[in-house]
């Protein structure tokens, strides 16, 4: 961690609030290193709970226990400033009063920020391979899907963390800087295997895409870099990230960041059905409109 904060801080000069986040398991080992990493600089770490049940922990495939999830966190909050954890909710057999509890309990137990993540099953996943064998039983239907992310709401709503994104919630001044810039539309270099990147040279929007196999990936490094493409992106796919991303946010987007993109007949209808809204500047999701949010998106962009 020392070497790669280093080697950033060769490069590019860092700003006197920079937020340095470390995304960590929270196992015994990784809480061991938490003192050495803050020595280092880092000044924010994000734990992947994903679970405060122990069954339900090991059917998600974690290596931790709710114990030493407990545990870690406490050592975190001994290192670093800013303390964020994840759990994810929709769960096999998880009812809504499970989720009630559980949730209660992450508040009690979270400093400033959470991540509350509805659990997806996507295609090519262990998960999906599971679902589509029959042996992913239990999954939570639309209607008490809905119900679970309306509770998550209310009660982080409630407690004072605000869903500044769609599954982030903090306390006013609380939100992640990093995350943030992502669905703002920033720019963000892209390091190490399998690492995506968005950078904007001489007025040109750039992705990249580095090696995903380890190996692969320091044998580009140690010959040239590790980025295996840098693809010019069009203004238009810049628009439909924008859109993709900056729907997420509580605050919204830019309008003139995608005007050009946007089919302004249908936003006019999901307007006049509280689904979306318009400031002068800006345009974003309602508290209606953001649980259906993909739909919302699919229908608006024109392509």
């Amino acid at each position: 961690m020392a070497t790669v904060l280093a080697a950033a801080r060769d490069v590019w000069s860092f700003a006197n609030d920079i937020e340095i986040t470390l995304e960590a398991n929270p196992t015994s080992v990784e809480a061991h290193r938490f003192e050495g990493y803050a020595k280092h600089g880092v000044n924010r770490v994000s734990l992947g709970v994903q679970a405060l049940n122990n069954t339900d922990l090991r059917k998600l495939g974690r290596l931790h226990s709710v114990e030493e999830a407990q545990d870690a966190f406490g050592i975190a909050r001994q290192n670093f400033e800013r303390v964020s954890f994840d759990l994810i909710y929709g769960r096999q057999t998880q009812s809504l009063s499970d989720w009630q509890q559980e949730l209660g309990q992450a508040l009690d137990m979270a400093v400033d920020h959470l991540s509350l993540y509805q659990l997806t099953i996507e295609e090519g996943t262990a998960f999906w391979d599971r679902a589509e064998r029959g042996n992913l039983r239990g999954l939570p239907t639309d209607d008490l899907g809905a119900d679970l992310y309306h509770l998550t709401q209310t009660m982080c709503e409630d407690a004072g963390f605000i869903a500044y994104e769609v599954s982030n919630h903090a306390r006013a001044g609380a939100e992640s800087l990093h995350n943030r810039l992502y669905w703002r539309g920033g720019d963000y270099a892209g390091i190490g295997p399998g690492a995506h990147g968005r950078l904007t040279i001489d007025g040109q929007r750039i992705a990249t895409d580095s090696w995903k196999q380890p190996e692969a990936w320091l044998r580009a490094v140690q010959a040239t870099t590790g980025v295996r493409s840098e693809t010019p992106m069009s203004q238009l796919d810049i628009a439909d990230e924008r859109l993709i991303m900056g729907l997420r946010l509580l605050e919204g987007l830019y309008i003139d960041d995608v005007t050009h993109l946007i089919d302004w007949s249908k936003f006019r209808t999901f307007e006049s059905d509280g689904l979306v809204w318009q400031s002068e500047k800006k345009f974003g999701a309602t508290k209606k409109g953001r649980p259906v949010l993909n739909y919302l998106i699919s229908q608006l962009a024109k392509a």
